[in-house]
């Protein structure tokens, strides 16, 4: 029997990198998973990887669509065109708050209709380190990520005496796909090649090292679970100490 057994839970951003580290996780401790992608592709790619029958779905889109979310972790993110803010596009600045604040907003309150009624419910947000404090160049990821943790606390306060927990995970640099992605990107803006881009995030932390996306799975298993039940409004660092708080 797992920690989950009966659940149903909602991974946005989940056919990859910490979304589909934190889905098997949940899998693996007996919960029913649906997980969200924009590529068809990469969601059958995803279920046939896992391959756990029904007990995981893939939908296009709008995840939350599915009438009864008990665990619902907001994972989209990212951002493009990373400039300094002298020469920030309004595009650049409005697609980093789409892909990590706005869907998180949508998502968190469609799941509420559901969680609300019935008097439970676990709401994991993905932030960031940079949720915490400034890095030059990325200052769109940065701000959207500040948002998030500003919704995340937020929520939790209308939502604790109703079973309902909301917290937000904050890890430090991972060199997940989206990094691979976005990451070349940000280190041609700030003057520099992505090795060493990469080299900077490891040389803030303790650990002199990029996080593990199975770290920050471990610790969406403890919030999604009865055990997390006194945590809300959280914002929880998984950065190998690179955060002061």
């Amino acid at each position: 029997m797992g920690e989950l057994d009966g659940k149903v839970a909602t991974v946005i951003g989940g056919t990859r990198g910490i979304g589909r580290a934190c889905a098997e996780a949940l899998l693996g401790e007996g919960a029913s998973v649906v997980i969200n992608g924009r590529s068809e592709e990469k969601g059958r790619r995803a279920l046939d990887e896992i391959g756990l029958g029904d007990r995981v779905h893939f939908i296009a889109g709008d995840a939350c669509e599915k009438a009864d979310v008990d665990i619902l972790m907001a994972n989209a993110g990212g951002g493009s065109d990373y400039a300094p803010v002298a020469d920030l596009t309004d595009e650049a600045m409005a697609f980093a708050l789409t892909v990590n604040f706005w869907h998180t907003f949508w998502a968190m309150r469609r799941a509420l209709k559901y969680m609300i009624p019935q008097e439970s419910g676990r709401i994991i947000t993905m932030s960031s380190v940079e949720g915490k404090y400034g890095k030059p160049v990325i200052s769109p990821y940065v701000a959207a990520k500040h948002a998030v943790n500003g919704l995340t606390k937020s929520c939790a306060q209308e939502v604790g005496t109703l079973g309902i927990t909301v917290n937000a995970v904050c890890p430090g640099a991972i060199e997940t796909d989206m990094m691979m992605e976005a990451g070349p990107g940000a280190a041609e803006a700030a003057g520099m090649s992505y090795e060493d881009f990469l080299a900077t995030f490891a040389a803030d932390s303790a650990i002199k090292r990029l996080n593990k996306v199975e770290e920050v799975a471990a610790v969406v298993l403890l919030l999604a679970s009865d055990a997390g039940a006194g945590i809300t409004g959280a914002q929880i660092s998984i950065d190998g100490g690179t955060a002061a708080y």
